[in-house]
């Protein structure tokens, strides 16, 4: 199966990424090229600041850039990130509520894969960016 016939077909059996359950996020819409994931962050994911740990947007993002990779893989092809280059536009409490990581891939080689994701709140300001070089491997 392509990357994105593994991705709709995880969504289509009612699966999620097992991170996701740890973290309370979940992947709610995939294209080719393109990934969403929600969560609600709470006091768990807090640091010692008392505020969402940086992570939590990481994983977000890298999440959402990975699987907008995935989703634009031949059969027989996989990936794994290289790098994550993570911005914090505005801090993170448990009061923030929903937000949303939307992954895009900007571009995708034999080799390498570039992909960017921004992740926001209800009301559509961001909180995080990324942008992701992703090594594509054939098998």
């Amino acid at each position: 199966m392509t990357g994105l016939e593994q991705v709709q077909a995880l969504l289509a059996a009612g699966k999620q990424p097992p991170i996701g359950e740890t973290l309370g996020f979940a992947l709610v819409e995939a294209a080719k090229g393109h990934a969403v994931f929600e969560g609600t962050p709470d006091r768990r994911a807090y640091n010692p600041l008392g505020t969402i740990h940086g992570g939590y947007a990481a994983t977000l993002l890298d999440s959402a850039c990975g699987i907008a990779t995935h989703t634009s893989l031949a059969a027989g092809q996989s990936y794994t990130t290289l790098e994550l280059k993570t911005a914090y536009h505005r801090t993170m409490t448990a009061d923030t509520g929903p937000v949303r990581a939307v992954g895009t891939v900007v571009s995708i080689g034999r080799r390498v894969a570039f992909a960017e994701a921004k992740l926001t709140d209800a009301q559509g300001r961001l909180l995080a960016s990324a942008t992701s070089t992703l090594l594509v491997i054939s098998q």
